[in-house]
């Protein structure tokens, strides 16, 4: 008997888009900016998050949330509420993304905690994982990719889905780059062939080198998007 195919991946993803647009008018109905954040583990996501909360709040007047995606625990999610965001925590249970199902629900909870209109920009932290992230629609305006300079400038080469897809790219963690073979010319010669149209940003989110030019970039993305 022939071999028979079954693609699961297709009605899944299929199912993914349809919540992904519901998702979407749902944001621009209570005028949420929302902020898909992607990377590998020990990027520095939540610091950078943290980074950017502060700035928009106190230098834009914006409010901030978070929704945290993890394999386990709810450690970055205590953080988040400890520096005043509201935090979802979101734990996929060995799932290497967040899909549209995960935010709905998160969504849910916020709008019933601190109503979803009171709420300027979400974070959507996604799991730390260079592949699977690509593929699952969240609804966001944005997705941002962060890699931090420990990683390697060859990471662009070995992983360009996430590098291509995203629509800014930060490299973390610049302040230490004297310590690390980290060729930026190069780096940015890869970034030059896969992704020339996202802008790029050097930063230390726990120094603060970098991030007001890069908050100040965000800030008018979200002024563009409520105009």
């Amino acid at each position: 008997m022939a071999e028979k195919k079954i693609d699961i991946a297709s009605p899944i993803l299929s199912r993914n888009e349809r919540l992904a647009q519901e998702l979407r008018e749902r944001f621009a109905s209570s005028g949420t900016f929302v902020v898909n954040v992607l990377s590998s583990p020990g990027s520095g996501k939540t610091s950078t998050i943290l980074a950017i909360n502060e700035r928009l709040r106190d230098v834009h007047g914006l409010s901030c949330a978070v929704i945290e995606g993890d394999i386990a625990s709810d450690v970055d999610a205590i953080t988040m509420k400890e520096a005043g965001m509201p935090a979802i925590q979101i734990n996929t249970g060995g799932l290497c993304h967040l899909e549209g199902n995960m935010i709905r629900e998160a969504v849910d909870a916020l709008d019933a905690g601190v109503g979803l209109d009171t709420i300027d920009v979400i974070f959507i932290e996604n799991v730390g994982n260079l592949v699977c992230p690509v593929d699952f629609d969240l609804g966001e305006d944005l997705s941002v990719m962060i890699l931090s300079v420990p990683e390697g400038d060859d990471k662009p080469l070995k992983y360009p889905g996430i590098f291509q897809h995203a629509g800014a790219i930060l490299l973390n963690k610049i302040d230490v780059a004297p310590a690390f073979d980290f060729d930026l010319e190069g780096f940015s010669a890869t970034l030059d062939d896969l992704n020339p149209e996202a802008p790029r940003f050097q930063v230390s989110a726990t120094r603060g080198t970098g991030m007001d030019d890069w908050v100040a970039w965000l800030a008018a993305r979200i002024a563009e998007r409520r105009a």
